[in-house]
Formats: structure tokens, sequence, C-alpha cells
């Protein structure tokens, strides 16, 4: 499957000067873009695409089809994908030796291990072309839209010995744009978070030899950087070298990706700036507060009720994280549910606390530019409710206030004409 890409302008003047051809930061708690470097661009991903491989095989043992402990026998193939000799990361599987599912995934996690990528493509799909089926359908259900999988490493075809998947050219590679590998990782996060229990490890003992992690950024390692935890980098000659880094940043969870950058260095110093520049420019701010009426929307009119109105207030409170200096800029917006409403523009007793009768969401008022969510059509928000009942009015109050509305129909009407013969 090749989706349509997206095409976005680069920024003329990058204020972070990364060597990188593409990037984006993000909240990972929202999704709230903080900055973008032609995010849309499709580029070669490469072992990066290996966070799909892992929330398949996540979602796989959530739902009972494979378990942590299973046994994979070692294939022939297997085996000579995994020989050192093709200079591609590895960990070295043995033909005919059985290996546990969890061995295989944190080689794969922690070292990059292709093979092990491979395996377990095989054991949770059958074979690694229905597994890159898969794994382009989960990015359509995840809202991906620039990316297009051919197998389940990110190798290029050319190194599977040619055995890449059907269906597929020997020459292809992964592609993904770095927003849509933002939101894998978002998923990835939101959906499994014991991910990290495993891409936190800055070493791999497998089965006595030790690796060191690709993520270099890990604490120990040679680019160590305080609550970085995660997740995955990959290069190819085509892609570059990239680099989805997840941390925790004064209690802030963010996300970056870096892709084609032209060294192992730079995606980590790329990486390192988009950090530093998370830590030393934004904050988490509350727009919107729980129980709290918004200014001008504290109440909403009701037809045939005991009260004439209901006040209304946020379910929850809206956290956003907001660059410094810019708080001021972000105001509470709310929409009615107009579904909810009479021709009129009211709601219809009885209402019950509780009720929804819209969400309030938020507006940027300032002279920059506010980036959105990666899911621009999917905008942050809270249900907006009514705080208290108001229930329906007897037939008896309803009926007065009827003729109420009859008599002063009628007297406006009268005065209206009167006043006509002296005008």
């Amino acid at each position: 499957m090749i989706t349509g890409v997206k095409t976005a302008s680069a920024a003329s003047n990058d204020p972070l000067n990364l060597e990188a051809e593409a990037a984006i930061l993000i909240d990972a708690e929202t999704g709230k873009v903080l900055y973008e470097k032609n995010a849309d661009k499709r580029l070669g991903v490469a072992s990066m695409s290996k966070m799909m491989t892992e929330y398949l095989v996540l979602e796989s043992i959530a739902d009972g089809k494979i378990k942590w402990d299973q046994k994979v026998l070692i294939s022939e193939f297997i085996h000579k994908l995994s020989s050192p000799n093709l200079g591609l990361s590895t960990v070295g599987l043995t033909e005919g030796e059985e290996y546990t599912v969890k061995e295989l995934y944190e080689s794969m996690a922690i070292h990059s291990a292709n093979a092990s990528t491979v395996a377990l493509a095989e054991l949770v799909a059958g074979s690694e072309e229905n597994f890159v089926k898969m794994m382009n359908e989960k990015a359509e259900e995840l809202g991906l839209e620039n990316y297009y999988f051919v197998n389940s490493t990110g190798l290029n075809n050319s190194d599977m010995l040619g055995r890449h998947p059907a269906g597929t050219d020997e020459n292809e590679e992964n592609l993904m744009s770095a927003r849509d590998t933002a939101k894998l990782a978002y998923h990835l996060l939101k959906d499994y978070p014991e991910v990290l229990e495993i891409a936190s490890k800055p070493e791999l003992n497998f089965r006595g030899t030790v690796y060191k992690n690709f993520n270099w950024m890990l604490p120990g390692l040679i680019y160590e950087y305080k609550g970085v935890d995660g997740l995955k980098t990959g290069s190819t000659n085509f892609a570059g070298y990239g680099f989805t880094a997840t941390a925790i940043l004064d209690g802030q969870r963010y996300i970056s990706v870096v892709m084609k950058t032209p060294s192992q260095a730079a995606r980590f110093t790329d990486t390192r700036n988009i950090l530093n520049y998370a830590k030393g420019n934004f904050g988490k701010t509350e727009v919107v507060t729980e129980n709290k009426a918004i200014k001008g929307n504290e109440s909403l009119a009701v037809d045939k009720g005991k009260e004439n109105s209901v006040k209304v207030a946020p379910k929850n409170s809206l956290d956003l994280v907001i660059k410094n200096g810019e708080e001021e800029n972000y105001k509470a917006k709310v929409v009615i549910d107009k579904e909810k409403l009479n021709e009129n523009g009211e709601l219809t007793a009885p209402v019950k606390k509780g009720d929804v009768v819209g969400y309030v969401t938020y507006e940027y008022t300032g002279e920059g530019e506010d980036l959105g969510f990666l899911y621009k059509d999917k905008p942050i928000k809270v249900d907006l409710v009514a705080t208290e009942d108001v229930e329906k009015a007897n037939w008896f109050v309803l009926m007065f206030r009827s003729i109420g509305d009859f008599l002063v129909g009628l007297w406006d009407g009268i005065t209206s004409t009167v006043a006509g013969w002296f005008s």
C-alpha cells in the first residue's frame, strides 16, 4: 500500500539548526506539536520501523495469541540472516535452536537484531509477507498517512538474501514521515507503556554475550542524556541516520524524531538540541479548569423546565504544554452540541447533572504560529456538562407560561398598533 504524500515546505529558518532533513517534537501526553521541520516529507525510516513490529508483537501478546515464554525454532533462513558476516545488526541465532519470544523481542528492541525481527514476524503472521500486510493495515488504523512498509525490519530488501516479502521489489525500503513516526511512537507508548521496560536497558545480555543498545543517549552510554528512556534508532544508506527518542524532562514526557541525519553522532546531537529546546522553552499550563464555568458560557437556556436555565462547566481540566510566554494566548473555547438544542437554541427539560451538552477546546489568539496536534482533525477537548438538575415543569406551570406568553405577545401587538396610529 502506497499512501499519498503530503507536501510541507521546510521552514526557511530552522531555529534549531538541525542537520536532520526532517524532525518533529511532540508532547507525549496530548500529541501537541511543539516543533517541526519537513514533518510530512516521506523518507527512509530504516529500523525505526521496528516500532511497528514491536507494536504488533505486544498486541499479539496482549490478545493471548503468543506468549513471552513461547519458544521459536530457528530456520535455516533466519540463521543465515543472523550471520555477522552480512554486516547487519544481529545477535547470531543457531539453526534448529529454540529461543523464547522475550529473547527475540529484547534483541530486536535493544540491539535492533534483524533476524530476530523476521522470526517474530513469521511467528505472529505465519510469514513476513502476511506480517507486512498487518503493518500497513495497522498504520492505516492508527491514522498514519505518509508510510509504506515492505518488510518487518527496515532493511533494504536487497539485504534479505533473496527472501524479501512477496509483492515487494528487491531494492525497496520502508518509508515514513517524521509526523507518522511520531504517531507510531505516541501510540506505542500509550497502548503498551511496558515497551520502555526493555527499550530503556542500556545493554542486552543475550545468552552470555553483551550487546550495547544503539540508543546511545541512555544512562552510561556515550551521549547519555538525563531523562531519556527510549525508543528506537535506525540507519541504512538510503535512510541515513534516524532516531525516535522519548524522555521525561521536568516531569513532562516528550517524543522527538530526527530523520536522515548524516552520521550516528548527528542523530544524537540533533536529538540533544531538540530535548534542550523542549526543556528550556516549554511548560504545562491549565487552559481549562475542572468544574469552573467558562466566562460568557456559564449557563444554557432550558425550555419546559422548572428553571429557565442550567449551569454548565467543563467536566475535566485541560492541560497544554505551551511555549514560555505564550500562556495568555491560549483561551478556552466552548462548542455547544447543536443537536441537543431546540429551534430556539434551548435545551429541553429534564436536564440531568452530568449531561454532556458540548465540549471545551482551546483557541490560539497570539500572532505567532500554533502547530496544533499530531491528528489535525481531532482537536483536544473535554466534555461540557450540566452541573445541576433541571426538572421538567408540570402541566399546570407550563399552561400558565403559555397563557403568559400569549398575553405578552398580544399586548406587544396592541401597543405596536397603537403606536403606529400616532407615528
